[in-house]
């Protein structure tokens, strides 16, 4: 299997070997772009060179969307998105994911140095796959998504990864991934035991500015800077 295509951009010292990796994960019907303003609005000079890997989903078709084509981690197949939820697009991008993980750590960054992140679907997938990781990351980062196969969560999680700092974040207006499904999700994985950084903000499925800055101090104190 060929690895995910990304666009990568490292931090301050461009020669210098990467203190830390922070792969970034994008929404439904985005690509890799879609979030490098908003790694370059974090302020990690505490950390080192820090580099940031922005993978593009596969193209695929997407069910709710009319069968159209986009990139997409996986399928929606009704507005419920717990509901029918596409196991084997899941496992596919989790496969993908992995080897993405396993690639920074053959290029001398620790896992324990590796961060994973996403908004949305990529959300779902920093969850779905971190939590599964065999190797202890540095955390992870959850924007405006949920749990997916929340019912098999318990069963597959890594014990590797049983005390990973989560930082979760959502708003209180999101039409797409309603508030309560990321609060059920918080629910879930506290009640796993991980430490979970909960954040709520006055937006609908976006990004905002304080976020930025709740995400940016979560990330130097798990990157050992704050």
């Amino acid at each position: 299997m060929s690895l995910l295509p990304t666009i990568e951009i490292q931090t301050q010292d461009r020669t210098a070997a990467p203190a830390a990796s922070i792969i970034v994960l994008h929404g439904l019907g985005a690509d890799g772009n879609d979030f490098v303003p908003f790694a370059n609005e974090l302020d990690l000079r505490a950390v080192g060179p820090v580099r940031f890997v922005f993978p593009h989903a596969p193209q695929q078709p997407v069910t709710v969307n009319g069968g159209y084509v986009m990139r997409a981690w996986y399928d929606i197949r009704t507005a419920d998105l717990l509901r029918r939820e596409d196991e084997t697009g899941l496992r596919a991008s989790q496969h993908a994911i992995s080897a993405l993980i396993h690639r920074e750590r053959e290029r001398g960054v620790p896992a324990s140095r590796i961060v994973l992140a996403g908004f949305s679907q990529g959300c779902a997938m920093t969850l779905m796959t971190g939590l599964r990781h065999p190797e202890r990351l540095a955390g992870l980062a959850g924007l405006s998504g949920y749990v997916p196969m929340a019912e098999t969560t318990a069963a597959e999680r890594h014990m590797a990864n049983q005390d990973v700092p989560i930082f979760l974040a959502h708003g209180r207006q999101d039409p797409v991934v309603p508030l309560q499904a990321g609060e059920a999700s918080r629910e879930l994985l506290q009640n796993l035991g991980y430490p979970v950084q909960w954040h709520d903000y006055p937006m609908q499925h976006s990004v905002c500015q304080q976020e930025v800055v709740d995400f940016n101090r979560w990330l130097l104190k798990v990157l050992g800077a704050g």
